[in-house]
């Protein structure tokens, strides 16, 4: 019964995300798109390395 109520609680807060940024957000610039794909890129790389890292130790 526990488990239902957290996904009920989840679910309900991803709805909510959802219908708040459709109601709210504002479409993205192509600069800053590009700009934000730059970083997330390098930091993806990041995490990879840190990941393989902490794996072998």
């Amino acid at each position: 019964m526990t488990l239902l109520i957290i996904l009920a609680v989840v679910f309900g807060g991803v709805a909510l995300m959802v219908i708040l940024g459709e109601k709210y957000g504002k479409p993205m610039e192509a600069q800053e798109q590009q700009k934000y794909s730059k970083w997330l890129v390098i930091l993806v790389f990041i995490m990879l390395f840190a990941a393989l890292i902490n794996q072998i130790i």
